[in-house]
């Protein structure tokens, strides 16, 4: 495709709040390349949601809400919230308008997904047991040719997680009533007695959110990883098994460098589809 008389803009909500974080470098990357890819005029601005309080207006055709660390909990009633949830709501109040035809799109990674799910009520937010690290297959739920945002996916496909807390136990009847699926869980455990994590929902036809991280960049990862202190800090605590593990699937072609290329990319695809 190729819209190159037509400028995207596109704006980047950071929650990382400051911390350290390869999400922010891989979101760059990715709509980067993805720009270059189909010969577009990106406009691409970073907005620091929770230490400037600052969001985008909505001047902006497409939006991705970054991960961030923390709990999702813990936010409740500080401004940079009340920000965060007024712009989200701006962005659906435009979206309902059957006068506005160019529909804002919305992706929402990891915390954002967790404050996502919290805002709507459609599952239990809530601390994990312990942390869930490392790469990890994720399993759709019902057919994935009807998402086209997990168009050419495999089944399982496979994920960076990193998080300390999850959503659990759905509210079907608040799924149900605004619309809203499920479109994958996370791994099946049989021997442990947990229910198993919901890891992507479809908010409405223009929200869309995953827990995992889909911008994880399996070559960067890598050499972050390999990095002498990182490596320290993963097997103080994870263990050296779970670093091994993660180096070496990170190489592998059909787990992370794939759904790399295929999520968000196809995201974007949707979105600029429709601006067409």
């Amino acid at each position: 495709m190729n819209y190159s008389t037509q400028q995207i803009r596109i704006a980047i909500l950071d929650l990382y709040e400051g911390h350290e974080n390869q999400g922010m470098r891989c979101l760059r990357e990715i709509i980067n390349q993805w720009g270059e890819a189909n010969g577009l005029d990106i406009e691409c601005n970073e907005f620091d949601v929770r230490r400037e309080n600052a969001v985008p207006d909505l001047s902006y055709d497409i939006f991705i809400s970054s991960g961030g660390p923390g709990s999702p909990l813990d936010t409740v009633d500080t401004e940079w919230e009340k920000q965060y949830f007024n712009w989200l709501q701006s962005v659906e109040d435009y979206n309902n308008d059957s006068f506005n035809s160019n529909k804002k799109r919305v992706f929402f990674i990891c915390h954002s997904f967790q404050l996502a799910c919290r805002h709507y009520g459609i599952g239990n937010v809530c601390k994990r047991i312990s942390t869930s690290f490392g790469v990890f297959p994720i399993h759709p739920i019902g057919d994935l040719e009807n998402e086209q945002v997990f168009d050419g996916l495999n089944n399982p496909f496979y994920v960076v997680d990193s998080r300390d807390y999850q959503v659990i136990e759905p509210d079907y009847n608040a799924i149900q009533a605004m619309g809203a699926s499920i479109l994958a869980i996370e791994k099946n455990r049989p021997h442990v007695p947990y229910e198993r994590a919901i890891m992507a929902v479809r908010f409405n036809e223009y929200f869309i959110g995953t827990q995992f991280h889909p911008e994880a960049d399996a070559v960067g990862m890598r050499m972050y990883l390999l990095r002498d202190d990182k490596k320290e800090n993963v097997i103080k605590n994870h263990g050296e098994p779970k670093w091994q593990s993660m180096i070496e699937q990170l190489q592998d072609p059909e787990k992370i460098l794939y759904t790399y290329s295929h999520i968000l990319p196809n995201f974007l695809n949707l979105a600029i589809g429709e601006m067409a």
